[in-house]
């Protein structure tokens, strides 16, 4: 179980600002949370696999692909800058 100077040090720690209320209102609401994550642990599941979803999801993708652009010079050409046949653009790290 969890006691309201529990939830004032975790309070304090997040940096949050609770009323004496808010406090006694976050204790009971995380007591009930606790308690039913104690009964999920009473649960047997041995046979159960780790998941991380209810369902199967899986992201449709193409494979990537290298293909040659056919007006390359046409993109060079649109660069604000370039350096021979590269774009040229700011230096963002130091040699440091």
């Amino acid at each position: 179980m969890i006691d309201r100077e529990q939830v004032h040090k975790v309070a304090l720690l997040a940096r949050l600002e609770l009323t004496p209320e808010e406090e006694e209102q976050f204790t009971i609401q995380l007591g009930s949370i606790l308690d039913y994550v104690e009964q999920l642990s009473e649960l047997d599941v041995t046979d159960v696999l780790p998941t991380t979803r209810a369902i199967d999801v899986s992201n449709v993708t193409r494979d990537d692909e290298l293909q040659p652009y056919a007006d390359r010079e046409a993109i060079l050409n649109s660069a604000p800058e370039q350096e021979g046949e590269f774009f040229k653009v700011p230096k963002i790290m130091n040699a440091d």
